[in-house]
């Protein structure tokens, strides 16, 4: 009887090197899963972090469409608001998308501008120059940061930065006022 119980517990106990490579076995695919999990935790905070930039992104931009609605112009140097019957012919330019100055690089600005027109006349010479009045706009908004032009007061500044710019270039009159009618920062 006692040989008996000895070949049961032969056969119901695995040798110790089936056991010791089956907790082997385990242990590492315990350890597979507890890597897989942590990175994807590290994945999902990573993204989360850049939801809120995102988020303060737009929430920026919402305060900047708000601002540009109040239709503001600058001319001569000094700040005036336009009412609507007294804004001259408006000429709408293609959309400017361009790299803003960053740390990172990946901040972007996309704007939509409309230049008010002195007189009809301006419109022939605009059409003329419309390659090097897209020039000077694209590389005076590419010199800003993201901070520059956020503010009402930085697009009040870049409004008269452009006046100063393409003013000097014509002959046939002037520009009277810079309308931002899209302005998206990413």
């Amino acid at each position: 009887m006692a040989e008996n119980k000895k070949k049961e517990e032969e056969e119901v106990a695995p040798p110790e090197g089936k056991k010791s490579s089956s907790m082997m076995l385990v242990i590492i695919i315990v350890v597979l899963i507890l890597v897989i999990l942590i990175g994807v935790v590290v994945t999902i905070l990573m993204m989360g972090g850049d939801s809120k930039s995102e988020e303060k992104a737009s929430k920026d931009t919402e305060k900047t469409e708000k601002i540009v609605g109040e239709k503001k112009a600058v001319a001569g140097g000094a700040e005036e608001s336009r009412t609507l019957d007294k804004i001259g012919i408006l000429y709408p330019l293609d959309t400017f998308t361009v790299n803003l100055m960053s740390e990172n690089g990946s901040r972007y600005l996309k704007a939509q501008i409309s230049l008010e027109l002195s007189g009809k006349e301006l419109t022939e010479e605009l059409d003329a120059k419309k390659a090097v009045l897209r020039d000077k706009i694209l590389r005076l908004l590419s010199s800003k940061s993201v901070e520059e032009v956020s503010t009402l007061k930085g697009k009040d500044q870049l409004s008269e930065q452009i006046l100063q710019q393409l003013n000097p270039m014509l002959k046939d009159g002037s520009i009277n006022g810079v309308y931002f009618t899209d302005f998206v920062i990413q």
